[in-house]
């Protein structure tokens, strides 16, 4: 019996192909088969235009440069450093038991707070975790969406935190919560443009009363405890926010 052709036992190599048209399997089709690149019929491939190229350039993000990525980090650890009660936007120190010099005063777990949100506090506060976080629940809904004018507010003017009194400093009176940790006061804010709103003079009549008193409303809730100017005497020139629970709910006035 006659041998076939050796060519139609040879494997097809890699990268060539079988000619349809041969009819013949295993027939190699050669380099002068494949038709010229459109090159060589003098049609060139469409490009992007040049504009097109330098939008895309432009809309490519660019690397952060390392000193940027340096101050980052830096940032963010000065941010975990300084952050107390779990929360890295209520920066301070923890100083922990607090003793009271009467019955009833005093924090087992006391904080103090310098600045809350970005937020400075003109006195470094003592107070509890629940009050910290209550405050800066209060900066971040009712304080800082309040102040539309002179930038928003760099700083919070505190005239009273952790203090063993009773209230109101009223003799025979009940221990105060500021004597628990648990009360700030608060009598103005500086706005970032160097601008001054006091309670006492802008509660009323001033540019800055609508302010005034849609964050003292924003407060019922993340507080127990609301007290200004409507309350009584001893509120006509500060807010009073502290974190008291009662069974009849918060407490505004």
């Amino acid at each position: 019996m006659a041998e076939p052709p050796k060519s139609s036992l040879r494997p097809v190599a890699r990268g060539e192909a079988s000619s349809p048209a041969a009819g013949v399997v295993g027939e190699v089709v050669r380099p002068s088969d494949v038709p010229a690149r459109p090159e060589s019929y003098g049609v060139t491939p469409e490009e992007p235009p040049r504009k097109t190229l330098r939008l895309l350039g432009a809309l490519r993000p660019k690397a952060r440069g390392t000193e940027v990525e340096r101050q980052a980090r830096a940032n963010a650890a000065a941010r975990a450093k300084g952050a107390i009660c779990g929360d890295d936007a209520i920066q301070g120190v923890s100083i922990g038991r607090v003793p009271g010099k009467i019955s009833g005063c005093g924090i087992d777990n006391a904080v103090r707070v310098r600045s809350v949100s970005g937020v400075a506090l003109s006195t470094h506060a003592v107070m509890d975790c629940t009050t910290a976080r209550a405050l800066k629940n209060w900066v971040d809904r009712g304080l800082k969406p309040a102040v539309r004018r002179g930038g928003g507010v760099s700083q919070i003017r505190v005239v009273a935190h952790y203090a063993c009194r009773t209230r109101n400093n009223q003799k025979g009176a009940r221990i105060s919560e500021h004597g628990k940790g648990r009360a700030i006061d608060i009598a103005g804010f500086t706005l970032r443009d160097g601008a001054k709103v006091s309670v006492l003079e802008d509660w009323s009549g001033s540019k800055h009363s609508k302010a005034l008193r849609s964050m003292h409303g924003a407060a019922c809730g993340p507080f127990g405890t609301v007290l200004g100017p409507n309350a009584n005497r001893f509120h006509r020139d500060h807010f009073h926010f502290d974190t008291a629970r009662y069974r009849s709910g918060t407490y505004c006035k």
